[in-house]
């Protein structure tokens, strides 16, 4: 199952378009909802195959991606609530089901994702360059001659060293915050494994949020303002994205 829109949205079909495993995407319907699903084979993606799937990194990276595709064309046509990749149902009445158990939760995620974007936001940190930049205003703070401002230099050098990580996580709550108050949503994901990302980079926020279309260049815009505003800290805008975070698809596959 990959994404859920409205009915009406959906009804001409999604002729063409093919899913994670090749097959043909199709329409499961529960009025006012439907969904968009692909027959997909067991020995693939049953529990304990999946299970072993995906953690080889390039079949998971290459499913994610025929995943997205299907999800992006539903986006593009409709307003529609994308499922977390390797959602799997046994047939399509558990689809129904879930349909008409979830449909207020759905048709509200539908109603918040409309004319809505995902925009992600990866903050990382500089150590070296964040305790200096650290360092530098607490001994500002506290310097009177050129005697004490050494003094006041070399214990906000220790002092920062000592606080990086604390203090790091500070302006990533301020960075949160305040993206957050120029989107719809946001939420604060989990950090990004350098195993799965390739990077060494120190991540301290990993941010998702949901920004309306006509908005996006006021986001844009805030974040290069952000990365201006915080030494030691780098900001990377990543999207636009289908709104994966924000669908409010929870309950278990079945």
């Amino acid at each position: 199952m990959y994404a859920v829109t409205a009915a009406a949205d959906a009804a001409a079909g999604f002729d063409g378009l093919t899913g994670v495993a090749g097959e043909p995407i199709r329409v499961v319907i529960c009025e006012p909802l439907a969904a968009l699903v692909g027959s997909v084979p067991l020995e693939v993606f049953g529990a304990q195959p999946l299970s072993r799937n995906l953690e080889d990194l390039d079949w998971l990276a290459a499913t994610a991606r025929a995943h997205d595709v299907v999800v992006s064309a539903a986006v593009r046509r409709a307003p529609s609530a994308p499922l977390r990749l390797a959602t799997v149902f046994l047939d399509d009445e558990r689809v129904r089901e879930l349909l008409r158990d979830r449909q207020a939760d759905l048709e509200a995620a539908l109603v918040l994702v409309t004319g809505r974007t995902e925009w992600g936001v990866k903050v990382y940190g500089d150590r070296a360059a964040l305790t200096a930049a650290v360092a530098e205003a607490r001994a500002e703070d506290t310097a009177k001659g050129a005697g004490a401002a050494y003094l006041a230099r070399r214990r906000a050098q220790l002092s920062a060293q000592e606080t990086v990580e604390h203090d790091a996580a500070q302006r990533a709550e301020v960075i949160h915050t305040r993206l957050s108050r120029r989107a719809a949503a946001g939420r604060r994901q989990p950090t990004t494994d350098p195993a799965l990302s390739g990077r060494s980079d120190w991540m301290v926020l990993n941010g998702t949020y949901l920004v309306d279309d006509e908005r996006a260049e006021d986001f844009a815009a805030a974040v290069d303002a952000l990365a201006a505003e915080f030494p030691g800290i780098r900001l990377e805008l990543t999207g636009p994205w289908p709104p994966y975070s924000f669908a409010g698809v929870e309950r278990e596959p079945r």
